[in-house]
């Protein structure tokens, strides 16, 4: 229970974040492509690889853990959980996996977007 409350209230503080920080880069930069999103899920990518190695180097509690990678930056992007994954297949020998996974993860990911989109769109 004390891990699901730590996920969830670092879930809090990540998606709030996302949240202004995307709006707030959006428009001040006024573009059709999504800055802000771009820049959040870079931004999660860099700083789930810095605690992932911040871990490693100085014996981080999972709870710890847990709390800044799959709570605060899981609620900022999913997109850095993604990119830790592929990167762990990488590291673990398993780079065809990866390559398979990202792939399907994109292509997949954005036929169901349009899959639903286009199901709401028509009922």
């Amino acid at each position: 229970m004390k891990t699901t409350l730590l996920i969830g209230v670092g879930s809090f503080i990540g998606g709030a974040g996302r949240y202004l920080i995307s709006k707030t880069i959006q428009t001040q930069i006024l573009s059709s492509f999504p800055w802000g999103t771009f820049t959040v899920n870079v931004a999660g990518c860099f700083l789930i690889g810095a605690v992932m190695g911040w871990s490693l180097k100085s014996n981080l509690t999972e709870n710890w853990q847990l709390f800044l990678t799959t709570g605060i930056l899981g609620g900022f992007t999913t997109f850095s959980a993604f990119s830790l994954e592929s990167i762990r297949l990488i590291q673990n020998g398993n780079a065809m996996i990866a390559i398979f996974y990202i792939a399907l993860s994109v292509l997949v990911g954005l036929a169901a977007t349009f899959i639903g989109f286009s199901l709401i769109k028509i009922a």
